[in-house]
This record gives structure tokens, C-alpha cells and sequence, in this order.
């Protein structure tokens, strides 16, 4: 009979090894006995193979790891008639291996970690070679025998298994399936082997099934984030960041398992760099000022490199991954303890440029170890930030839109006083009300000016009085009820103290004090009332009071306090004493309400 595919030297071997046992038999007789195994056996085995890894293959994606990998020991002990099977994952971080699915469930006599060395489990993690226990009563490495006797487990196959990064500390990792079977002195066949060796490499497909899947969700999760900043552009009352942070965030959260985050700009002398939002926004200080010079702010910004993976952080120009934060020399110690008390294990750093140039940067913190991203969660990051970049610049110019109005109506005040006067031909009498009126004019406009430059670069801190700021930014708000027509406000003057120097951006101040004015105007009852200034010293703080006939409600006071109001003014002016380094008080009693603004006195030398 003519061999056809059937190899001679397989014919052979079987020749050979019934004549071993005593058989004497045909190689005709071998070849069709060979024949009907491929032909009937080896299909029904192929069969149950192939529905085996079917199966696996198709587990749900959206189960957790944890339920897939349950769901993989199942189909294997089905598969192989196996007493038990277990999987387990190693951390690196502490040393062991972790169970992290079994079948079927052992409850209380499984234990939830074993340890790394001198354990099969750990052996062939470091060799990646399977494992063979024929007899587990008599192996010196397996430890728990008493277990395994009253489980009647006698024998074992520990397969090495290689699962791509997910929930268990977030890092690509390596594992072990373990196949126990009742049968003691087991003798394992090649075949059954190279079968298990072949499961173990699907529990990889299974998990990138899982991550394939996560990426659409990634996909998903950025059309939430381009919608959800156009259904807020779509509000009359423009972009607050806060906000935006407080509608994006959470969709993010289960996406890519991050705990806070925060956008950082760099500002104009690229020497500092401000926190201008952060989620949760009680954690950060929005406004805060830092120098370039701390190691990771210089590392994210300048991108001087060196480039690569290092033992406790990666660094590339894409981004910056913290992977050990206790140990990394990127953070000062200030930092470092801030991050142990949130429990905060990975950090991570994205930088987003302009024009080549790192204007910008976002922060994420993960409390999971995370080892790496993928660039697909990179270049979500990184859209993510391009989006908040956009909507900062949007939250700025409806800021600006807003500051606009009170020197705008002003100007337009005192433009038509000093029309008046020269209408009147009285130049000669009212000359100096004439260059009084000009100077104000003059200097609105450019303060008009300089907040339209804001978009593009905010000046240079100066050293200023903050008597002389409120005094000044009283009379233009003056003018600007009087243009509004507000009646029956009363302006008046108390106590002011002199000289109360302050380190800052004039122009910050300014929009401060004309945003509480304004609101302060707009507050008082329409009866009328009296709006009063006031300043003083308290201790190492300089204190500016505006003060308006009518109370304000204690809820409301609390909201506005926690950063919770509705107007865009206080919403700009809680942003910027952020950034000055100061802070509001807001005090409502016997009919009339208080603002207070509190700053940093400048001590003068000598």
C-alpha cells in the first residue's frame, strides 16, 4: 500500500515500538491503523481542541481580568479532566505570586498569594518552561501538602502563561497556570504538553481582546470629551475650566484609571509655570506659581533629555512617567509626601506644545504601579490636553470679554464729562478736572489694552499699594454706575491705610477689585444703599474691604467660598487671588455684605 502523506519514518517508529512490547505487526496493518486514527480519532481530538480555544477566544472582554481568567481555568480543567486549575500573577513589587483566578472556586483554601522564590509558581516565571509534578506529595518545592492530600490533588502541570498590562498593578507581567489532576505518579505525555503550553499563549489573546476593546472605549471617551466642551461652549455663560475639568474627568476616571490631574501653562519669562485647573479641584492649588528649576517641571518643559527608561522613571519627549515616586529624583521631598499621603504610585507628565515650544503640560496621578502607557492612552492624554489647552484659551477671552465692561463704560463716562467740559468753554477754569479726565481715559484704554495682551502674555509682577489700586479702581466704578444708571448708590470712603505694598500683576489686581465693585453695585437693593471702601493691615496681610448695603444669604456664602458661583466675576477674581498667593473673606451681617481681599504684604527693607 502506497504511504501517501504518511511519513515512513512515523511507520517506523511505530514498528518499533510495538515490537518493544511484544507485538509483531504489519507495516501495512501500522499504516491503516495510522489512517483510521487520523482519519476518525484525531479529528474528534482536533475538534474538542479547536472548541476548546474557541471558547477561550470568545470570552466577554467586558468581564473583568479577574473573571476572564477564571473563565480560561475553566475551559482548561473541562478540556483536560483536571481535578483543579489556577492562575497566578506575579508581583514583582512585593515578591509574590498572587491568585488571580481558579477552578473551580477554592474559597478560604485558596491562598490569595504564595511566595516568588523556592515555589514552582516563582521557577517557572524566571525559566518560562513548564513544569512537570508527577507526584506532589514528594516535591520538595511544592509546600502545602497537607492541602493538596485533602483536596485529593496528586499531580500537577505549571504552564507559564505572559498576560499584556492590566488591573493587578497596571504592568506587562508574567504568570504560571497550574493544571492539577487527580491521577498520582502521573506520567504527562508530550502531547498533553504542548496542548497546555498552547492555552496558556490564548490567555494572551483573550487579554488583548479585553484591550482592543478598551481602545475603542479610548475612542468613545474622546468624543465625550469634544462633546461635552462644545455642549459647554454652547452656554451663554461661556468656559469656566473648572467646570470643564468637573464634566470630562469622571468619564476618564474608569478609561485610565487615574486619581487626579492638573493642567500647568509656563508662563511668558518660561522661568515659571502656574496651576491653571485641576481635578479634584480641592487638592490643587489653582494659581500656584512654581519655578522652572524643580527637576521634573525642568524635565517636562525644557526637554533636555536624557532620554530612555531609568529604574524609576521613563522619560521621553512624549511624556514622562514617574514609576516610582518615593524613590524617583524628579520630585522634591515636599512632593514625594504629598503623594505617599494620597497613595499616589505612578505619576504621570505629558507636555503640550505650541510652535515646538512646551507651553503647556498636564499631570496625571494613578494610585495603581503603573510600569507603562501604550501610545494609543498617550495620544488620548495628549488630546485630552490639546482640548483643555483650547478651552483654557476660550475661558480667558470670555474673562477678558467679561473685564472689558466696567473700564469700557468708564471710559465712556468720562469721554462724555470731558466732552461736556470742552463744550462748555471753560478750559481755562476746569484745566485740571480737563487733564484729570484725560488721565483716567488714558489710562483705561490702555488697561483695555493690556487685557486684550493678556491672551499672549500677562506683564511683570511689580510692587504696588493696594490703597492706591482700591482708591483709583473706586472712581472708575464711580463713573460706571453713574453710566449704568444705578440709582441711589452712595459712595463712600473709610479708612484707608497707606502705604499696603503687594508683589504682583497690576493687572490682576485691578480685575479683582473692579469685579467685586461691580458686583458689589449691582447687589444693592434697588431702594438704594451705600457701597464703602476700607484697607488695612492685618498682621503680614494687606486687606481691601468692599462693603454693600444688603445680606447675602449663608448658603450662598458657603458656595462662593468653595468656588460655587454662578457669576464669572467671582469666578476670575477667586482664580486670580489664587495665583497672587492670596485669599477671599465674605462676611454678611445687619443688612450689608463684606468682601474682603487678603494678600501677602511686601516687607520693606530696613
Amino acid at each position: 500500500m502506497e504511504l501517501s502523506r504518511i511519513d515512513q519514518e512515523l511507520v517506523e517508529t511505530v514498528l518499533a515500538r510495538l515490537k518493544a512490547r511484544g507485538m509483531e505487526i504489519s507495516s501495512n496493518d501500522v499504516v491503516h491503523v495510522v489512517e483510521l486514527v487520523g482519519e476518525e480519532i484525531l479529528y474528534h481530538f482536533t475538534d474538542h481542541l479547536i472548541s476548546q480555544i474557541e471558547a477561550i477566544l470568545e470570552i466577554d472582554p467586558s468581564l473583568s481580568e479577574k473573571e476572564i481568567l477564571q473563565a480560561v481555568a475553566s475551559h482548561v480543567a473541562d478540556y483536560f479532566r483536571a481535578k483543579a486549575v489556577t492562575i497566578r500573577i506575579y508581583n514583582p513589587e512585593r515578591g509574590e505570586m498572587i491568585s488571580f483566578g481558579d477552578y473551580p472556586n477554592m474559597g478560604e483554601d485558596r491562598e490569595k498569594a504564595i511566595p516568588f522564590e523556592d515555589t514552582i509558581a516563582g521557577e517557572v516565571v524566571k525559566t518560562t518552561r513548564t513544569y512537570l509534578v508527577s507526584n506532589l506529595l514528594k516535591e520538595e518545592k511544592y509546600k502545602d501538602k497537607e492541602k493538596v492530600e485533602r483536596l485529593g490533588l496528586h499531580s500537577m502541570m505549571a504552564v507559564s502563561i505572559s498576560i499584556p498590562r492590566f488591573s493587578l498593578k497596571d504592568v506587562d507581567t508574567q504568570g504560571v497556570m497550574q493544571i492539577y489532576f487527580e491521577t498520582e505518579d502521573k506520567m504527562f505525555t508530550p502531547l498533553e504538553i504542548k496542548t497546555a503550553e498552547v492555552f496558556s499563549r490564548r490567555v494572551s489573546y483573550v487579554i488583548a481582546r479585553k484591550r482592543i476593546a478598551g481602545l475603542e472605549k479610548l475612542n468613545v471617551t474622546k468624543d465625550r470629551i469634544v462633546e461635552k466642551i462644545f455642549l459647554k461652549l454652547g452656554k451663554r455663560e461661556g468656559v469656566k475650566m473648572k467646570e470643564v475639568f468637573d464634566l470630562i474627568i469622571p468619564e476618564l476616571l474608569d478609561t485610565v484609571r487615574i486619581q487626579r490631574c492638573a493642567l500647568f501653562s509656563v508662563l511668558e519669562d518660561r522661568q515659571h509655570v502656574v496651576v491653571e485647573a485641576g481635578y479634584p479641584e480641592v487638592q490643587h492649588g489653582i494659581g500656584t506659581v512654581f519655578s522652572v528649576d524643580v527637576p521634573y517641571i525642568r524635565a517636562v518643559v525644557r526637554q533636555m533629555g536624557p532620554f530612555g527608561e531609568f529604574e524609576h522613571e521613563k522619560i521621553y519627549p512624549t511624556y514622562i512617567l514617574i514609576t516610582n515616586p518615593q524613590e524617583s529624583g524628579l520630585l522634591p521631598p515636599d512632593l514625594k509626601g504629598f503623594l505617599k499621603t494620597q497613595q499616589i504610585n505612578s505619576v504621570l507628565y505629558i507636555p503640550l506644545k505650541v510652535n515646538e515650544a512646551v507651553n503647556y503640560f498636564m499631570v496625571f496621578d494613578a494610585q495603581a504601579q503603573v510600569k507603562r502607557f501604550t501610545d494609543d492612552e498617550i495620544e488620548v492624554f495628549t488630546f485630552f490636553g490639546k482640548e483643555l489647552m483650547k478651552g483654557l484659551r476660550l475661558e480667558k477671552m470670555d474673562d477678558i470679554l467679561h473685564d472689558f465692561k466696567n473700564p469700557a463704560i468708564a471710559v465712556a463716562g468720562f469721554s462724555k464729562r470731558l466732552q461736556k467740559l470742552l463744550e462748555g468753554g471753560m478750559m481755562g477754569v476746569n484745566k485740571r478736572k480737563v487733564d484729570q479726565t484725560l488721565g483716567i481715559i488714558l489710562k483705561e484704554t490702555s488697561r483695555i489694552q493690556e487685557l486684550a495682551l493678556t491672551l499672549y502674555g500677562t506683564g511683570k509682577e511689580e510692587l504696588v499699594d493696594l490703597t492706591d489700586k482700591l482708591k483709583e479702581r473706586f472712581v472708575v466704578n464711580d463713573q460706571a454706575v453713574k453710566e449704568l444708571k444705578l440709582e441711589n448708590i452712595r459712595q463712600r470712603e473709610g479708612e484707608l491705610q497707606s502705604p499696603l505694598r503687594i508683589r504682583c500683576f497690576p493687572l490682576h489686581i485691578e480685575r479683582v477689585l473692579d469685579n467685586l465693585l461691580n458686583n458689589a453695585s449691582h447687589a444693592i437693593p434697588e431702594r438704594g444703599g451705600e457701597l464703602t471702601i476700607r484697607s488695612t493691615r492685618r498682621e503680614s496681610w494687606a486687606v481691601a474691604e468692599i462693603t454693600n448695603s444688603g445680606q447675602m444669604p449663608e448658603g450662598d456664602i458657603d458656595r462662593l467660598l468653595r468656588g460655587e458661583s454662578k457669576g464669572r466675576g467671582l469666578h476670575i477674581t477667586t482664580r486670580l487671588l489664587k495665583r497672587m498667593g492670596g485669599k477671599m473673606e465674605v462676611e454678611s451681617r445687619q443688612g450689608t455684605t463684606t468682601f474682603r481681599v487678603i494678600l501677602p504684604l511686601v516687607q520693606e527693607e530696613g
